[in-house]
């Protein structure tokens, strides 16, 4: 363990850490909202559809998941345990939004970045089942939704910005930056047309139904997502400046 941690760089990871997490408990609310969907928001068919079209992105991220436990990249292990926390830290900071759902943090883009996009929906049905058994956030029967928005959508987008940034020779922070923050935004334009679908508008349809909700995201989803584009980019930059990770470790 000696070579893996330096003494002097525990405070410094233990710090942001714990900095989230006094966020979390600060900001945890008494009553009990769900993550995006809650359960019973959606009928069974759709519950069924989205479990069906999650499901190749949870086996293709199984397949990534194994090739990173069982290669010989340093910190892998350490680091994958990292993403998956921030991912449950953040997105555990919830506020009320449209009626059956929330807005919250991502935590995504990290874990993107560093691991690729597939390994994320692995990490995020762990979470969601975390946080639906234990802290009656969210739910089981929405979980194929919940997991595709956030975890497969959000992640994929958010890859291809990162990827396109620094094909164009964007500052590797801005492009973290973008990842993060339009991950984030990606999910709830997916959550929108999830919910709008469901509950279309009786005289504009399903389009009036996702610019409504769109509207309604938008006041507390914008500001959030630019604090994680930031807050994301301090771990990163700080995981690499501390040589706990490298850019090019997985090739």
């Amino acid at each position: 363990m000696k070579k893996v941690f330096k003494k002097h760089m525990v405070p410094k990871v233990s710090a942001i850490i714990g900095l989230c997490s006094l966020l979390f408990f600060a900001l945890y609310p008494r009553d009990a909202y769900a993550m995006h969907i809650m359960e019973g928001m959606l009928p069974p068919k759709w519950c069924i559809f989205w479990f069906a079209v999650s499901a190749p992105f949870f086996i293709y991220g199984l397949y990534r998941m194994k090739k990173i436990v069982t290669s010989t990249t340093q910190n892998a292990k350490i680091m994958l345990a990292l993403c998956g926390a921030f991912v449950f830290v953040l997105s555990s900071l919830k506020l009320p939004s449209v009626t059956g759902s929330c807005s919250h943090p991502t935590g995504v883009g990290l874990g993107t970045v560093m691991f690729g996009p597939g390994v994320m929906a692995v990490l995020g049905v762990i979470v969601l089942l975390f946080q639906a058994l234990l802290l009656a956030h969210g739910g089981l029967t929405t979980l194929g939704a919940n997991c595709f928005s956030m975890t497969i959508v959000g992640p994929f987008v958010g890859f291809a910005v990162y990827k396109i940034c620094r094909a164009f020779k964007v500052n590797r922070s801005v492009s973290l930056f973008l990842c993060a923050v339009l991950a984030d935004w990606s999910t709830y334009v997916t959550t929108s047309f999830q919910l709008a679908v469901v509950f279309p508008d009786p005289t504009n349809g399903v389009g009036g139904a996702v610019i409504k909700f769109l509207g309604i995201y938008a006041v507390t989803q914008i500001p959030l997502a630019i604090a994680e584009g930031f807050l994301t980019v301090i771990i990163y930059n700080l995981v690499i400046s501390n040589n706990l990770w490298k850019e090019t470790a997985l090739g």
